[in-house]
């Protein structure tokens, strides 16, 4: 693919709740861009986007794909970088680490469902990294389908401020076209190819767009006081570019969310679709400047996006390929990487030699010599990175932003069916862990079991149909647990001493600490992490060389609460004072000297155990509702409201995680089969059954 200017290159994903159509969209995006010359559909399972085993199975998208493309817009093609992403709770990293890498998104809702319990999470997720939107209510061929209430919903929920931009067309209560509000430009769609044809705005359509219209120009006005005035005077003489480019700083200052309506199955108005992608999403160009943390004094710098500029990347997802090569995706921001170079991984600090790199179409792979600032690509060379990391010039290091990784919330217990195969359970976890960042294994060593856990059931049968199909790895798995935590209620002082001195070199420290939960405005931020470490130290009793091994014998400890040994919400250690030793007070010292500490006052400290809360929404026809309503109750749910949407009832819950274990089949058998429920964590909250924490 021949080399575009960077304002016009589009870095986008697309993201939704589950089943809102992002794998449909990106087929048809595909297809009418010329990329493909035939529609893979997902419940025929030849869509070219979800090209893993468990993907065409499932009919879903499990990891994100990634694609490219070009479309025409008034005469300029703009080449399109695409993200599908997919859209269950379980896989919800596979979102966050590709939004931190995008310059803007389309948001998918179901004409019919509207915004939904998933469409809430990734909209924060987009928030965290002040991704630009707009919007695609999409299946709007669907028996009732409400564009508008959509768009009020998109307000209502997500406090943003939409704004249509389209008003579908609709003809003996079918959807057959949308009419272009900026343009006043009308299209229908031809059943049989998907292609466009222009008409005059049918007449009962006049004045509902002229009403639209103004309503939607009057809000771009008042964003431009120098188009305001013009508006106010001389509304006529504002022309259709000059409304389209106000729109576009709106949308890529995030004041405004753009809100298209299509049918992607049927093939209806994907193409203004791309036009709005090339007109409205921002360029790389629009972005600002790249901020990181010079390595060696940690004060800030900023690169620009610049094929000049010295090379600086993020590595936003590592896989294993069909053959089990790690092959790791990254977001060039600045300067240029050629297959040959070398570069620097700024984590580790370990140099590795590019020998390659591709452009990625799902699964298939072109090679690369070159690639440039703005640009996604994949290479096979990178042996030592992992998820997060950042690679930059070896003369210009740069520790860019990681991203936020959620924490595991269900574990399973495996073994192997044949001992022999120990080991090489052993590699394969390792390989699956590097993959996905919230996948997490642990040995209990009270048990001697070796635990994995993810975000879900789902998430974890779906590690489990790895390691058995892509690894040859047979294992057997205990009942799903839960991943608890433990928190402290109260604060206290004490003053630690360790002292092994028996003839020969011995270890000594002290320390006065204050334990207890971290602040509420430190856990705000979630780059914080768990640890709120003081130093409150005066007049050198504690070296502060030695300091930081305190620190890091409160980080070791945390990971162990004193109820059953589930890693502590928070902690927040004060170091005051200590005493030290000539010759035994050496770093060990006070690192033993503070998880020894940690284990004496935690017990004293009121511990709680904490259980993960999940959001669940349960959809039912209404004959159904009492049962539903009285097995959450059963559960230990709280019921937060029902509604009646579409002809169902919506049940919103929160419910602990432990209680929904195998809940799907005992949703389907007491609905006859017609009950659907999704669910997110919510939170964390106190576990107050006894007989529960015993177990």
């Amino acid at each position: 693919m021949k080399r575009k200017a960077l304002h016009l290159l589009r870095n986008i994903g697309i993201v939704a709740h589950i089943d809102a159509g992002k794998t449909t969209l990106t087929e048809r995006i595909l297809y009418f861009t010329g990329k493909s010359h035939k529609i893979g559909e997902t419940h025929q399972g030849n869509s070219q986007m979800d090209t893993l085993k468990p993907e065409i199975e499932k009919g879903i998208t499990i990891s994100a794909a990634a694609t490219h493309t070009e479309w025409q817009v008034n005469g300029q093609t703009h080449r399109i970088n695409i993200i599908d992403t997919p859209g269950h709770v379980d896989f919800t990293i596979e979102v966050e680490r590709s939004l931190r890498v995008l310059d803007g998104m389309v948001m998918l809702f179901d004409a019919v469902a509207g915004v939904e319990p998933q469409s809430e999470t990734v909209w924060r997720q987009s928030q965290r990294y002040s991704v630009p939107a707009i919007a695609y209510v999409n299946k709007m061929d669907r028996p009732g389908s409400d564009f508008f209430n959509v768009v009020q919903q998109i307000r209502d929920q997500l406090d943003a401020n939409a704004w249509a931009i389209q008003l579908p067309i609709i003809e003996d209560n079918v959807f057959i076209g949308v009419v272009d509000l900026l343009s006043k430009g009308a299209w229908v769609w031809s059943k049989e190819d998907g292609q466009a044809q222009s008409i005059s705005i049918p007449t009962e359509l006049t004045e509902a767009v002229e009403f639209h219209r103004n309503a939607l120009l009057e809000e771009l006005a008042s964003l431009d006081e120098t188009l305001l005035d013009r508006f106010l005077d001389q509304p006529n003489s504002i022309s259709v570019e000059e409304w389209q480019t106000t729109l576009r700083s709106a949308v890529v200052q995030q004041s405004i969310v753009a809100v298209l309506a299509g049918a992607a199955y049927k093939n209806i108005a994907v193409q203004p679709l791309l036009d709005a992608i090339g007109l409205y999403l921002p360029s790389p160009l629009d972005t600002p400047s790249t901020e990181g943390l010079n390595p060696s004094n940690q004060q800030t710098i900023e690169r620009a996006v610049d094929p000049d500029a010295p090379f600086a990347g993020l590595v936003f997802k590592v896989i294993l390929d069909e053959q089990n090569r790690r092959l790791s995706f990254f977001r060039i921001y600045s300067g240029r990487l050629a297959a040959g170079d070398t570069i620097l991984n700024v984590r580790t600090g370990k140099k590795e030699r590019i020998s390659q790199l591709y452009q990625m179409h799902a699964n298939k792979r072109t090679e690369l010599k070159e690639a440039l600032a703005g640009d996604i690509v994949a290479s096979l060379s990178l042996k030592q990175t992992r998820t997060g990391d950042t690679i930059a010039d070896i003369k210009a290091p740069i520790l860019l932003e990681s991203l936020y990784v959620p924490k595991p919330v269900m574990g399973v217990a495996i073994e192997v069916v044949k001992t022999a195969q120990l080991d090489k359970l052993g590699l394969a976890l390792a390989k699956l862990a590097e993959e996905d960042p919230t996948f997490k294994v642990v040995h209990n060593q009270e048990t001697s079991q070796t635990i994995i856990q993810g975000m879900g059931e789902l998430h974890l049968e779906i590690i489990i149909d790895k390691l058995q199909h892509d690894f040859g790895v047979a294992v057997n798995t205990g009942q799903p647990q839960v991943s608890y935590l433990e928190r402290l209620q109260e604060h206290g002082r004490q003053w630690g001493r360790l002292k092994k001195q028996s003839g020969g070199p011995g270890l000594f420290a002290e320390i006065d600490v204050e334990l207890g939960p971290a602040d509420p405005e430190f856990l705000a931020d979630p780059s914080n992490g768990r640890l709120q470490f003081i130093d409150k130290v005066v007049g050198g009793t504690i070296p502060k060389t030695l300091i930081p091994f305190v620190e890091k014998g409160f980080r070791t400890a945390m990971e162990s609460g004193p109820l059953g040994g589930h890693p502590l919400e928070s902690l927040k250690v004060i170091l005051w004072d200590g005493k030290t030793h000539p010759k035994d007070s050496k770093p060990l010292a006070f690192e033993l000297c503070a998880q020894n500490t940690y284990r004496e006052m935690a017990m004293s400290l009121a511990p709680q155990l904490l259980e993960p809360l999940m959001q669940v929404e349960v959809q039912t026809p209404e004959p159904y509702l009492g049962a539903v309503i009285g097995d959450l109750n059963r559960r230990r749910g709280l019921i937060k409201g029902q509604k009646l949407e579409h002809g169902r009832m919506v049940v919103q819950a929160e419910v602990p995680l432990i209680e929904m274990f195998g809940y799907v089949g005992h949703l389907r058998s007491s609905t006859a089969g017609r009950g659907t429920f999704n669910m997110q964590l919510a939170g964390y909250a106190a576990l107050k059954d006894l007989a529960l924490q015993n177990a």
